[in-house]
């Protein structure tokens, strides 16, 4: 399977990236705005590939390219960028393509992180009433630490809620999320669940921030 990774080049975007390629046979595909830069990481985590052994072939488009050439296009990409980045990518979605949307609205001020829900109720909303009525919006990947994703070094050991209303869209996903070795995908119903969801990130970044020793903590549920 082809999976676009747009907004491949920050950190999120990143830690799926490599975690993907590392320990999966989908065809990793990275998403800019810009081109060369989605050209440039995407040479970097493959040379991270290859210095641990590892012949995998990462490659870097412009969204709209990327999103072409891919069967499922993760949205991770800021909060503020997802319906307009669904937007711009909407001609390039085939029926029964599927979005993937990891993105948490927050906001910060001197107490910590909190959670800053949209109008629409929640980012995953967001993306879904932005797409197209054939291409299927599943949330996944909201709650995960990026330095502790994009460390191959780390053991995960951590659990991803999956939400959406379409059965099998959610199961793709889930399938996608479990090829990582040391992620659990947890089904947590439909997309209207999406704001409980969203709003564990800045309770997971206050508690990682207060205490030693829970830097990139996350969540497994026993």
């Amino acid at each position: 399977m082809d999976i676009a990774i747009l907004g491949g080049t920050g950190d999120i975007g990143e830690g799926l990236a490599l975690r993907l390629a590392a320990d999966t046979s989908h065809e990793v595909l990275i998403g800019s705005r810009d081109a060369g830069k989605a050209e440039t990481k995407a040479a970097e985590y493959t040379t991270e590939l290859d210095s641990r052994g590892l012949d995998r072939q990462v490659a870097g488009f412009e969204n709209v390219a990327a999103t072409e050439r891919a069967d499922v296009v993760v949205l991770a990409v800021p909060p503020y960028h997802v319906g307009d980045t669904v937007e711009a990518v909407a001609d390039a979605l085939d029926d029964g393509d599927v979005l993937v949307s990891p993105a948490t609205g927050m906001k910060r001020d001197d107490d910590g992180f909190h959670y800053h829900k949209p109008g629409a109720g929640s980012v995953t909303r967001i993306a879904a009433d932005a797409a197209p009525d054939e291409v299927a919006v599943v949330g996944a990947f909201h709650n995960l630490a990026a330095a502790r994703l994009a460390n191959l070094d780390a053991d995960l050991g951590i659990d991803t809620l999956v939400i959406g209303d379409d059965e099998d869209a959610k199961g793709i996903v889930a399938d996608i999320a479990e090829g990582i070795e040391g992620l659990r995908a947890l089904d947590a119903g439909g997309l209207a669940n999406a704001p409980e969801i969203e709003g564990l990130t800045p309770l997971l970044i206050n508690v990682a921030s207060n205490n030693k020793g829970l830097h990139d903590l996350g969540i497994r549920f026993q």
